[in-house]
């Protein structure tokens, strides 16, 4: 724990006195130093197993700014323009009206391709080619560029699928992030989760209890969690396939809008590195302004047809909005089912993460994590002026 940020430490305690912690991690950057580091409570509610300092966990949609920092690395390498069309790399996309959908368009869910005809389960995933055939073939549910929908599960199959496309080795999403950020970085976190992880490093997330989900989710997206022909549950289809009974989690399965698994360091030090210039990425700087510029508005707004709601999102990653205000409007991160987030803020030079064992259940924002949050912001202005990095 660096020298100013205590107050950070004691929100963390706070949470297991008053906010209902199970077990959990949180870590922050700040230019490129590690100045939180900290992790406790328990990892397995049903057994009591400590939270220890290389404990991993599920963290949902967390994943997919990990994913999109695999497109990142692409972008900076020349093989893919935010504003090409998909069709240019993937010529099969090009079906039911998809052929003028930008890349840009389908990493901002404003594709109209939040769901899929076809069942989705761990075969189908398995077979690269066969998935592939399915997701171009699928219908957009209205005009590309129109509106917004939140592709819950989708997203990081046509990533995916774009990322074999343009990389002249044809990996996998998950092979990439491996092979290209988390090794060279020396990650503990996975897209593709080995089989030779062993299960004593993995923490499960405990269910939130009922009387939560009926008070913590809006009411208006209550009512759509609870209707099985909702787009959001449509959207949700396949979420639950990185879950295993027997080994915690599935292995050697990619699902890259929400089965990364890894600890808050891994995933905070990684948000450091888009922070702080990308060097050890060799991240071109124009990447990185466009991570950081604003989001672009579909045509009828960033109402989310999924949500219900106000989300802004650019290139695979969420960015801030009034509902939703995590660091500067440059910052850029993903939010997980249950309470788990990473983010960068280029302005204040941050890379941030938080995970959890517990669930939670509000969507702008778990109260454990804002107040985790909220401490490092005051922390980090309260630095000298020398020590912070100019907006």
């Amino acid at each position: 724990m660096a020298c100013g940020f205590e107050a950070v430490r004691e929100a963390f305690a706070e949470n297991f006195r008053r906010r209902r912690e199970l077990g959990g991690a949180v870590c922050a950057y700040v230019r490129g130093e590690k100045v939180v580091d900290l992790w406790g409570g328990v990892r397995i509610k049903s057994t009591s197993e400590p939270w220890n300092e290389d404990t991993m966990v599920i963290v949902h949609s967390t994943t997919k700014g990990l994913a999109a920092m695999t497109l990142a690395v692409a972008h900076s390498r020349g093989w893919l323009d935010y504003e090409e069309r998909v069709s240019r790399y993937w010529p099969e996309f090009a079906q039911q009206g998809k052929e003028r959908v930008t890349v840009r368009q389908l990493l901002a869910h404003s594709a109209g391709l939040y769901a899929l005809d076809e069942p989705v389960n761990r075969a189908l995933v398995r077979d690269l080619d066969r998935l592939a055939a399915v997701l171009a073939r699928q219908k957009p549910a209205w005009p590309p560029g129109s509106r917004q929908g939140y592709h819950a599960v989708t997203l990081g199959f046509y990533e995916g699928e774009l990322l074999r496309r343009v990389d002249p080795q044809h990996r996998t999403l998950g092979q990439f992030f491996d092979d290209e950020i988390a090794g060279p970085l020396g990650l503990d976190v996975y897209i593709r989760l080995p089989g030779d992880i062993p299960n004593a490093r993995l923490a499960t997330l405990a269910p939130p209890r009922k009387r939560d989900m009926l008070f913590g989710f809006p009411p208006r997206l209550l009512l759509e969690v609870v209707n099985r022909r909702s787009k959001i549950v449509r959207a949700l289809r396949g979420s639950e396939l990185p879950i295993d009974t027997e080994r915690v989690y599935a292995r050697n399965l990619e699902i890259p809008a929400g089965g990364a698994v890894g600890t808050a360091r891994a995933i905070a030090q990684a948000y450091s590195v888009f922070a702080t210039g990308g060097a050890e990425l060799k991240l071109r700087p124009e990447t990185l302004d466009q991570l950081a510029a604003p989001a672009v508005r579909p045509a009828y707004g960033f109402f989310d047809e999924c949500m219900k709601g106000e989300v802004e999102f650019s290139l695979g990653f969420m960015k801030p909005n009034a509902a939703w205000p995590f660091g500067s409007p440059a910052a850029f991160g993903a939010p997980g089912a249950g309470g788990s987030i990473g983010f960068a803020d280029p302005t204040t030079a941050v890379g941030y993460a938080y995970v959890t064992s517990q669930s939670g259940v509000s969507v702008t924002g778990d109260p454990r994590e804002v107040a985790l949050r909220d401490a490092l912001h005051e922390a980090v202005a309260a630095l000298p002026i020398r020590r912070r990095v100019a907006a």
